[in-house]
């Protein structure tokens, strides 16, 4: 196992995707702060497999008095990256802190790059209330997790939605246009979830990884019709381990990797599921973020050989006291 502070200063909430090429691309909000003020959701590159990092280009740049940060990404069928970018309004300069809850949620945009997240065009924006399934109506839109693939030859993606009276909601939708335009398509659980990550799987069922309120445990969903409905498939996690992100294996298996938020324990923990969802071996830690009040949202994928890489985010431990993301290299069997 390898360890990294991959990039430093930066809250990050990192969402990871591997292009063609084999180079890895990291999303993250590119400030030291829980959004506590204005900054972007900026593109990172490496070349070798997650050891080394450097910037390649800013994805959803801020307007002025908010903030870009909320994030889903992926490809999409044509190799091109994709980007849904929501954030924040009535931030301040950089340095100048606002409480995280302050203001309202803007509507996500949806921005694209044809030359490997270097230059970017935002082409849309995905609106909110009108834009809301039923039952009943959401208040905002906020984007989470991979952008996936369909195998009807659409593209998914999870939001969740702010219900009116404090609920959260989690909402499926779908693009048949490459990414530029998204409407709804099904309601992932219309309460208790929020942060919620996709997987497809070869057999075309969907699974979904959602962050609940309450005891903020992951509960596991599936859809076999696309995302048009969902069934819950049981709990992931105990309380305070959130948010997940889900990984088929080249071998086959299905990876859960998940922030640890427990009093005296607090990192990164990771299950595998050798039946495509249906069974979870026992959970092991990746990362521990000893001294760390801030952190976890890891985002995976594999490289050649099989080794996985994880990333995630910590606002400080004892040998590297900074906002940053940190990077694990590791074998599943290992």
């Amino acid at each position: 196992m390898e360890r990294y502070v991959a990039i430093d200063n930066v809250c990050a909430w990192p969402n990871l995707t591997r292009l063609p090429d084999g180079a890895l691309v990291a999303f993250i909000f590119d400030q030291p702060t829980h959004g506590e003020w204005e900054g972007d959701v900026v593109a990172w590159a490496s070349e070798d497999d997650g050891r080394t990092w450097h910037f390649r280009g800013v994805a959803a740049p801020h307007e002025p008095g908010t903030n870009r940060m909320n994030v889903a990404a992926g490809l999409a069928h044509d190799g091109s990256l994709l980007v849904l970018a929501s954030g924040w309004s009535r931030r301040g300069p950089v340095g100048e802190a606002s409480s995280p809850h302050t203001g309202e949620v803007l509507d996500p945009w949806i921005c694209r790059s044809t030359d490997g997240g270097r230059t970017w065009a935002r082409v849309g924006t995905l609106r909110g209330p009108a834009d809301g399934p039923p039952p009943g109506t959401v208040e905002h839109l906020i984007p989470f997790g991979d952008i996936v693939p369909l195998p009807g030859g659409d593209l998914g993606v999870c939001l969740y939605g702010l219900v009116p009276g404090g609920d959260n909601r989690a909402l499926f939708y779908a693009s048949g246009d490459g990414g530029l335009t998204w409407l709804p398509r099904g309601v992932i659980r219309a309460g208790n979830a929020n942060e919620t990550a996709p997987l497809v799987l070869p057999s075309g069922r969907l699974l979904a990884a959602a962050r609940t309120l309450g005891d903020q445990h992951l509960d596991l969903l599936a859809s076999d019709d696309d995302g048009a409905t969902w069934a819950e498939c049981g709990a992931l996690t105990l309380g305070a381990q959130h948010p997940g992100h889900l990984l088929r294996l080249d071998d086959g298996r299905v990876l859960l990797t998940y922030g640890i938020r427990n009093r005296g324990l607090y990192g990164v923990g990771a299950r595998l599921s050798e039946d495509d969802g249906l069974t979870w071996g026992a959970p092991r830690v990746l990362a521990a973020l000893e001294g760390s009040t801030d952190g976890g949202y890891p985002s995976t994928v594999q490289v050649e050989g099989g080794t996985l890489v994880t990333a995630y985010y910590s606002n400080g431990i004892p040998w590297h006291q900074r906002y940053h993301m940190g990077v694990v290299r590791w074998r599943p069997d290992a």
